[in-house]
């Protein structure tokens, strides 16, 4: 896991270190300056413009340009406040006018062109947030310092940022409380299958699907199959034989009132999965409280049974006993809290997590996982190829199944977020629908596992 701070938190972190502010700019400079003679590909006779800023980030930027004018790059350095609308010819700008603090807006300089490394952040992104205010340069690369700052994960901060190093300054990151999930977590969070495993260790109980929609139940059973279940139940309130994966077996119940003979039944199962396409009729959710409630298994809460749970959401599931996991996308957020989740999406991830002592798995370009403590896990696997029907379907299947396998409730719900997400980044570049993801899953567990072709 890679850590991220937050600007306040980072702060503190430079406050409490042990080494001289002195010290830890001539580090990071050297971190910059190293990473412009990458880009540069030479560094004698390459033409550099610094445009820096009053605080540190601009002392980062001037010691780097110092540096680099040692090993013979011609140098220019441009005050931030003065700077003209175009900067002068160059090979290389070096963005360090304002850090991850700055909070007005900002219109960096016309390059003319040449391709710009930001120090830390580009300036004009919030480094809490990533929202961007003015008009920021798109760096083709970004120098960061001990910890990823949430501002280049979200909202326009990806956009902007280009390709991320992370430079190790020497300061005490340690007690971050939310880190960037990576390929080698997955790995190590979710176990392979056991020898002497058998199909029930591993079974998933899905309650899902209206005959409205009868798609959605089909898709997470057979994320759930594909994601490790070794056994996957299929229950449709009201619809005898919905459409299912051949592999999944189908147990009918009735239309209404269902909730306490899945609860009776629940004890053989190692999680339970309730919501997609459900519907919203009041009797639904009646029987979705109910489940909640008295059910005493690892329980993944989505779709309908989000809205069904609503407001009630937090009186409802925090007295549960069992791990749950809840997976709501921007709209069911507001229904479940009276608001949508604002700028601050791990603030917001954490606040619901806290009243409802459950992990929340917020969606979104990067996915948000909170637990009830405030940890948290960060999610970039994906792109707008899952910004389609179905796709969340698919997610509350992979955690269903990682919860099944033992995998705890956080890090069920991101290595979930993340195999879904390279899921479908091994898919087609156009064209990807919801059903391409469950067989595109042991291609990404390929992948993951080191057979790259």
């Amino acid at each position: 896991m890679i850590p991220v701070l937050t600007p306040a938190e980072m702060g503190a972190v430079d406050r409490d270190a042990p080494e001289s502010v002195e010290v830890l700019v001539r580090r990071a400079a050297g971190a910059v300056a190293r990473a412009a003679i990458q880009l540069l590909g030479r560094a004698y006779g390459a033409r550099v413009v610094v445009v820096a800023g009053p605080g540190n980030n601009g002392w980062d930027g001037r010691v780097a340009g110092e540096l680099l004018a040692a090993q013979g790059v011609r140098v220019t350095i441009l005050d931030a406040l003065a700077a003209p609308d175009r900067l002068p010819a160059c090979d290389l700008v070096i963005d360090a006018a304002f850090g991850t603090g700055f909070r007005d807006a900002y219109t960096f300089p016309d390059t003319g062109g040449a391709p710009v490394l930001a120090v830390d952040i580009p300036s004009g992104i919030s480094g809490l947030t990533g929202v961007a205010a003015g008009e920021p340069a798109r760096a083709l690369a970004t120098v960061t310092f001990a910890a990823l700052k949430p501002g280049l994960l979200m909202a326009a901060g990806p956009g902007h940022c280009g390709q991320v190093e992370l430079a190790d300054i020497g300061l005490d990151v340690s007690g971050a409380t939310a880190h960037l999930v990576t390929d080698e977590d997955v790995v190590a969070w979710v176990p392979e299958r056991a020898v002497d495993d058998h199909k029930w260790r591993h079974a998933v109980w899905l309650v899902a699907g209206s005959p409205e929609m009868p798609g959605a139940p089909r898709l997470a059973a057979m994320a759930a199959l594909r994601g490790g279940a070794g056994y996957l139940r299929l229950s449709t309130p009201g619809v005898v034989a919905p459409p299912a994966p051949i592999e999944a077996v189908v147990r009918p119940v009735a239309a209404d009132g269902w909730a306490p003979s899945v609860i009776e039944g629940a004890t053989r199962f190692a999680a339970i999965a309730v919501g997609p396409g459900l519907g919203r009729a009041e009797a639904t959710a009646i029987d979705v409280r109910r489940l909640v409630e008295g059910v005493d298994r690892p329980l993944v809460i989505d779709g309908d049974a989000l809205s069904a749970l609503g407001s009630e959401a937090a009186e409802v599931v925090a007295g549960r006993s069992a791990p749950t996991v809840l997976t709501p996308h921007d709209g069911e957020f507001e229904r479940l809290t009276g608001g949508p989740p604002g700028l601050d999406r791990i603030d917001a991830a954490r606040r619901l997590a806290a009243v409802t002592r459950a992990t929340v798995l917020l969606k979104g370009p990067t996915t948000v996982v909170a637990d009830p403590t405030g940890a948290c896990l960060l999610v970039r696997a994906g792109d707008q190829r899952l910004a389609t029907a179905g796709t969340g379907d698919v997610l509350t299947g992979l955690v269903s199944a990682h919860l099944a396998l033992g995998v705890p409730a956080s890090q069920a719900a991101a290595a979930a977020a993340h195999l879904h997400g390279l899921a479908a980044m091994l898919g087609p570049a156009r064209g990807l629908v919801a059903s391409d993801l469950p067989d595109l899953v042991p291609l990404a567990w390929r992948y993951l596992l080191g057979d790259t072709e």
